[in-house]
């Protein structure tokens, strides 16, 4: 059975960094793209960023380019999103995703998000950005 928790949100003010972390058990990690989701109130879901199996690849969300960082550690297995230079509009619930599908509005393609896909999802952890 897979598992995918995240955990590392909480609440910070604008222009401060935090660090997610998604721990992944139940398949071979290194073996699939992961992609990190956030929901913003009253919004879809939407993606973030998303990293290939090797981490030789990455790719991000415009609005978050030059702000967030995402990285893996195979031997590990877990994903990581650090997020500096946070911003009000940055408050939402951020999910982790193994093997991502196309459930959501995402613009990795298929650098991520392959023909029959895992689509693994943890439960979020919640970032709150105030002003």
């Amino acid at each position: 059975q897979v598992q995918v928790v995240e955990s590392g949100g909480g609440s910070v003010q604008a222009g401060e960094s935090l660090k997610l972390t998604c721990t992944v058990s139940g398949l071979t990690f290194d073996n699939y793209a992961m992609a990190w989701f956030r929901q913003i109130p009253g919004k879809e879901r939407e993606g973030v960023s998303c990293i290939t199996w090797s981490g030789s690849y990455t790719y991000y969300a415009p609005s978050m380019k030059g702000r967030f960082t995402i990285s893996r550690d195979n031997e590990k297995n877990t994903l990581y999103l650090e997020m500096n230079n946070l911003k009000p509009e940055d408050t939402g619930m951020y999910y982790c995703a193994a093997d991502p599908g196309h459930r959501y509005t995402a613009g990795w393609g298929s650098l991520c998000s392959g023909l029959n896909p895992l689509d693994a999802w943890g439960q979020g952890t919640l970032v709150t950005v105030s002003s």
